[in-house]
């Protein structure tokens, strides 16, 4: 571990929040398209995977492809106001650099503010956005459906690499058969969230917003 501290305070929020609101539309949710660039090189995994220790290597790469020195990650749900703040006086946000490791990472994400598990960004966290200050990439997760959905790979085969490495992912249409299933009512998408997550994530894009 190297001791990189991921604290950041008022100013250090507002800034990963204005990194944020570059890469995504901030008040959406899927299976509306939440970044602001179309997303037809999207893919997939299981929301819980993206806050694990062993997760930081790949978002460090997409990171490097596009010469950002930090990751940021931000919570948008719950809402800062409403919960991490009267809670424990914690803006539910982290900024660390490329330089840090895995530990440095969970240290952030795992942090439990006055000793109390539940408001660890592991544990309280269900909408996430994390990108960096470049804006031109981006990892979406959201507890509820269970899924993480990532942008910005620089090239097809960039892509393949870093899916190769650091997966298992999905495309939105394997997202639709394996992830989202066990998250509705007889384990059966509705039609509607399918077609709206594929045009807005499957090969074609350019669906509704």
């Amino acid at each position: 571990m190297t001791g990189i501290s991921s604290v950041v305070d008022r100013s250090g929020y507002l800034n990963v929040r204005s990194h944020g609101a570059a890469a995504f539309n901030l008040e959406a949710r899927l299976p509306r398209q939440v970044f602001v660039e179309d997303a037809q090189d999207a893919l997939f995994c299981e929301f819980d995977a993206v806050l694990a220790p062993d997760f930081w290597p790949a978002l460090c790469a997409m990171a490097r492809w596009h010469g950002d020195t930090r990751v940021e990650l931000l919570v948008l749900e719950p809402d800062p106001e409403g919960f991490h703040l009267p809670e424990y006086g914690m803006y539910p946000a982290i900024s660390l650099s490329v330089d840090a490791d895995m530990d440095d990472y969970w240290a952030g994400v795992g942090y439990e503010p006055n000793g109390d598990i539940m408001g660890s960004i592991a544990i309280s966290a269900n909408v996430i956005a994390v990108t960096g200050p470049s804006g031109r990439w981006g990892c979406w997760g959201e507890r509820d459906p269970e899924v993480a959905v990532f942008h910005g790979f620089p090239s097809p085969a960039a892509r393949t690499e870093w899916r190769a490495r650091f997966g298992p992912f999905l495309e939105a249409a394997g997202a639709l058969e394996s992830y989202l299933p066990l998250t509705f009512a007889g384990r059966t998408v509705p039609d509607e969230y399918a077609e709206t997550l594929t045009a807005n994530y499957g090969p074609a894009g350019g669906g509704p917003r």
